[in-house]
């Protein structure tokens, strides 16, 4: 019998000094490391990790060249599949994809399957790999609205096809969701998300910040006056949620996706940026998705008290269970089972603390979670400076409201097929500003399969 070989742990910083610096908290694989990890897969004849990947990379293929060392074919084989390999390695929810799906994970752990992806984009990026091969220029042009993981992802296999494309970001950086959203110690900005989004660029993929389109300008004078063939838009879903409770409006009280924003893009979190944030000696953050987990540690890292407060119990939370593990380890509390009614501030109009009630799990909701009930008479009070929703995001109207015959839903998504087709002819969208808020990968998948719709358009045109 074959002995088994355990799951090869990945280092991490030690959870009392990373609470209080901004560095990466993963360090990831060596290469013995990662060609240890890499042995362990047993090369299924039907892998079910390719299936329940996104983006279909080409796992077993790409974990046995590792296993080899040959880093710089596997890393060509992921570039098959993925623009983005340094990014999804490290934000990918990996335990209910791929590695969710990985058969060794029947009876014990399965393939560190994020963990080798990680180590070969890093190992790529750091070799200088040259990942740009792509087809002549075919002499036709696509316009892409915004540059987070739809968008790059639709630009670079368009590219790859042979499209001249330019992507059109409202922020002053490239990235999307990769720049604002996620914190530096989850994602590092210049060592990866900045050079991913720069191998976009090697592909030909021209990138123009400040420009808000809907506003700057619109999808009509794209395809009319710049005479795009076809516009595709990932736009995201920048526009937070709140709860409508009283005292929502006191000073103190901020969207997660705001307080995120001034943490990571314009850097508040550095002393040599005079980037105002406040988040005083307590903060609450409501929610408990990743976005909830990244403000959480974010605060703590400025120095603040933080609880997360939630309205169900910890089995429910929709946040990784290595982020929450995380957030545990760093001292971050967590009131399960607590639902705010009011924020309470101070003569002045300042947050001094969060009126919650008590709560009980019911019959399951239309997600096959059970419903949060109010307790009568639980109410209590807790003390913070600072609550930080994080409820979600929808879309901004912006585009949809400026662009003739492009329809959006009731929650202020666009109306797209599968293939990313809108209700515009020419005009494709995919990721969050279809399906509202979710993650990397899937936006990434939607952006692939809208460039594969956009080709065909495009020919039959």
């Amino acid at each position: 019998m074959a002995v088994k070989i355990p799951r090869t742990p990945a280092r991490e910083q030690d959870p009392a000094v990373r609470a209080a610096n901004f560095d990466e908290v993963c360090y990831g694989y060596s290469a013995e490391e990662a060609m240890l990890e890499a042995s362990r897969c047993i090369q299924c004849k039907k892998p079910s990790c390719i299936e329940a990947c996104p983006v279909s990379v080409k796992i077993p293929q790409f974990i046995h060249a590792a296993l080899s060392g040959s880093f710089a074919e596997a890393a060509r084989i992921i570039a098959q599949d993925s623009s983005l390999p340094a990014v999804c390695g490290r934000v990918c929810p990996q335990e209910t994809q791929c590695e969710g799906a990985c058969i060794l994970g029947v009876k014990g752990e399965p393939v560190n399957i994020g963990k080798l992806e990680r180590f070969v984009a890093d190992w790529s990026m750091s070799s200088n790999l040259n990942l740009t091969e792509k087809a002549a220029p075919n002499g036709r042009r696509v316009a892409v609205v915004g540059s987070g993981p739809a968008g790059l992802a639709c630009a670079s296999d368009l590219a790859k096809m042979g499209y001249s494309v330019k992507i059109f970001e409202a922020l002053h950086r490239a990235g999307g969701v990769l720049e604002y959203g996620i914190p530096e110690f989850r994602l590092p900005k210049e060592r990866v998300v900045k050079r991913e989004v720069d191998n976009v660029r090697k592909l030909g993929v021209e990138i123009e910040t400040n420009v808000v389109v809907g506003r700057t300008v619109t999808i009509d004078c794209l395809m009319k006056d710049e005479k795009f063939d076809a516009v595709f838009i990932g736009s995201g879903a920048g526009l937070p949620k709140f709860m409508g409770i009283p005292g929502e409006n006191l000073n103190g009280v901020v969207s997660a996706n705001e307080f995120l924003t001034r943490a990571n893009l314009m850097k508040a979190y550095d002393s040599r940026y005079d980037t105002p944030i406040y988040v005083g000696k307590r903060v609450a953050v409501v929610g408990g998705g990743n976005v909830a987990m990244d403000a959480a540690r974010t605060a703590k890292r400025l120095g603040a008290e933080v609880c997360v407060v939630y309205r169900r119990s910890e089995k429910e939370l929709p946040a990784r269970v290595e982020e929450v593990h995380h957030a545990r380890e760093e001292g971050i509390a967590f009131r399960m089972l607590t639902n705010p009614v009011a924020v309470l501030g101070t003569d002045s109009g300042w947050v001094r603390g969060l009126r919650c009630v008590r709560m009980e799990l019911g019959d399951p909701d239309a997600s096959g979670r059970r419903s949060p009930v109010e307790v009568k008479g639980s109410e209590f009070d807790v003390d913070t400076d600072v609550v930080v929703m994080s409820l979600g995001t929808s879309p901004n109207p912006l585009i949809s409201s400026t662009t003739p015959g492009l329809e959006s839903n009731r929650r202020g998504c666009l109306v797209a097929t599968e293939t990313g087709a809108t209700t515009r002819a020419g005009v494709f969208a995919g990721g969050d500003t279809v399906t509202g808020a979710a993650t990397v990968i899937l936006a990434m998948g939607a952006g692939r399969a809208a460039a594969k719709a956009i080709d065909e358009y495009v020919r039959s045109t």
